[in-house]
C-alpha cells in the first residue's frame, strides 16, 4: 500500500475543527482510543505513539508507527434552581449535542536507545449551551453556555538508559479557543472589572508553550511501573474576555502528575492502573471561588471555585489472539465542583466522577491494526449549599452524564 506521509496527515486533521470534552473535570479521561478503552489507564503502558501525551518514556517500546483517531463524544448537561422566584427553573444545556474530537501520533525509533515522535490531541475542553437562559433573573439576555476547545501537539523524545529502564521528554504546545455566551446583564456586568469584555464577544483563542517528563521501568518481568510530569502551562490571556477571567482573561493549563503500573499477570492478561493528580485550584480564573464576590478579571477575581482532583483509574486487557485484544477498564475522580460553587458552574458542571470502558484492538495484518473503545460516563449530580447566598437565596443543582465512541487506525512501518 501507498504510505501517508505523517506531515500530510497532520495538515488533514488540523483542517478539522476543534471540539471540546469534560471528562475528569474538563480534562479528558484518555488520550488514546486504546487508552480509553481501559478507562484512560496509561501511564506505564505503550499503547500508541499518542501515548506521549500521557508519559513521554513510551516511545522507546513503540517503533515506527503512525496513529490516527477520532472521538464521538456525545454530553448531557442540565442545571436546576429551586428556592429562589428570580432564578427557579429547570435547565437544558444541549442545545450542542455532540463533538467529534480528533487525534494523531507519529513514532520513530531512531537507534536502539533512542526514539522521538510527535501528537495531536485534545486533553480538555468545555462546552454548554442554554437556550434558556439561568441568569436571566439577573437581567442577562441571550442564549447562555461556554465554548473551550484545547488542541495539545506534544513533541517527544525517548530514551532507553539500560534494558528496561527509559526516560522522556516533551514539548507541548497548546492552543485554546475560547467564547462565553449570555453572561450580561446589570447585576454581572456591575460584578467585572471590564463589563466590555465579559460576555457575548466571540471566539478569542491564546496559546501556550509546557514541558512533559516521563519515566518507565520493567521491575519485575512482568511489572512495570512508570511515573509522568506535566507542568502548568502559562498561556497568554484570552483579551476578550478579561472581563470575566481572572488576571485579565487568564486561562492556563493546571499541572498534571501521577504513577502507574502495568503487571502481566500472564502472557494473556494485563492488569493496569494509574493515579493521576490535576491542580485546578493554581489556575486562579478555575480555582478561585465566586463567593466572596470580588470583580470579576481582577488579578485576584472570583472564579470557578474548582478544587484539585485525583484520578484512580484501573484497567485490563486480554490478547485473545494474535489478531485481537479486548480492553475493560473503571476510573473514579474526586469531585472538582463544590456545592457552594454550583450556580457559577451552570456554565461549566463537569461533575462527572466515574467513567466504565470498553475496547478491542483488530489486526488484519501484521502493518495495520483497527482499534474501537466505548465509555459511559455516569450520571453525577451535585446539589448545591449557599450557592446563591449572594443572590437572595436558593440553590443551583447541576448533573451531567456522558456516552464516548473513539475509533482509532494504526500502521506499523
Amino acid at each position: 500500500m501507498n504510505k501517508l506521509h505523517p506531515l500530510a496527515a497532520a495538515i488533514a486533521l488540523a483542517t478539522l475543527p476543534l471540539t471540546a470534552e469534560a471528562t475528569n473535570g474538563y480534562f479528558t479521561h484518555g488520550n488514546s482510543i486504546k487508552a480509553q478503552g481501559m478507562a484512560g489507564v496509561s501511564y506505564a503502558m505503550a499503547h500508541d505513539s499518542i501515548s506521549v501525551a500521557s508519559n513521554p518514556a513510551a516511545l522507546t517500546a513503540l517503533g515506527d508507527q503512525l496513529d490516527l483517531g477520532v472521538t464521538w463524544f456525545k454530553p448531557e448537561r442540565d442545571a436546576r434552581i429551586s428556592g429562589n422566584p428570580a432564578f427557579n427553573g429547570q435547565y437544558d444545556g444541549n442545545g450542542d449535542k455532540s463533538f467529534w474530537i480528533p487525534e494523531l501520533g507519529f513514532s520513530r525509533q531512531h537507534s536502539e536507545r533512542l526514539a522521538y515522535g510527535v501528537a495531536m490531541y485534545a486533553n480538555g475542553g468545555m462546552n454548554t449551551s442554554y437556550a434558556n437562559n439561568p441568569y436571566a433573573g439577573a437581567g442577562a439576555t441571550g442564549d447562555a453556555g461556554v465554548d473551550l476547545s484545547q488542541l495539545f501537539v506534544t513533541s517527544s523524545v525517548g530514551y532507553r538508559l539500560t534494558e528496561r529502564h527509559s526516560v522522556g521528554v516533551g514539548l507541548t504546545y497548546v492552543y485554546q479557543m475560547f467564547e462565553a455566551r449570555g453572561v450580561n446583564g446589570p447585576a454581572f456586568e456591575s460584578m467585572s472589572s471590564n463589563p466590555a469584555a465579559l460576555s457575548d464577544n466571540g471566539h478569542d483563542s491564546s496559546d501556550g508553550f509546557g514541558l512533559k517528563l516521563g519515566w518507565q521501568g520493567q521491575v519485575t518481568d512482568t511489572l512495570t511501573l512508570a511515573a509522568s510530569w506535566s507542568s502548568k502551562i502559562k498561556t497568554d490571556s484570552f483579551s476578550d474576555y478579561r472581563g470575566l477571567f481572572a488576571e485579565q482573561g487568564g486561562f492556563d493549563v493546571p499541572e498534571t502528575y501521577g504513577l502507574g503500573f502495568a503487571w502481566q499477570m500472564n502472557p494473556q492478561w494485563t492488569l493496569a492502573g494509574d493515579w493521576q493528580r490535576i491542580n485546578y485550584s493554581d489556575v486562579a480564573s478555575v480555582g478561585n471561588p465566586l463567593i466572596p464576590i470580588t470583580q470579576l478579571g481582577q488579578d485576584n477575581g472570583s472564579g470557578f471555585g474548582w478544587q484539585d482532583i485525583n484520578v484512580y483509574k484501573l484497567g485490563v486487557s486480554y490478547d485473545w489472539s494474535s489478531r485481537l485484544t479486548f480492553r475493560a477498564g473503571y476510573s473514579y475522580a474526586d469531585q472538582p465542583v463544590p456545592s457552594s460553587e454550583t450556580f457559577f458552574n451552570i456554565l461549566a458542571p463537569g461533575v462527572v466522577q466515574e467513567h466504565v470502558s470498553l475496547g478491542a484492538s483488530w489486526r488484519p495484518s501484521p502493518a495495520q491494526e483497527l482499534t474501537f473503545a466505548y465509555t459511559r460516563a455516569l450520571e453525577e449530580s451535585v446539589e448545591g449549599n449557599g450557592s446563591l447566598a449572594a443572590f437572595g437565596g436558593g440553590e443551583a443543582d447541576l448533573s451531567m452524564s456522558q456516552d464516548i465512541l473513539g475509533l482509532a487506525w494504526s500502521y506499523r512501518f
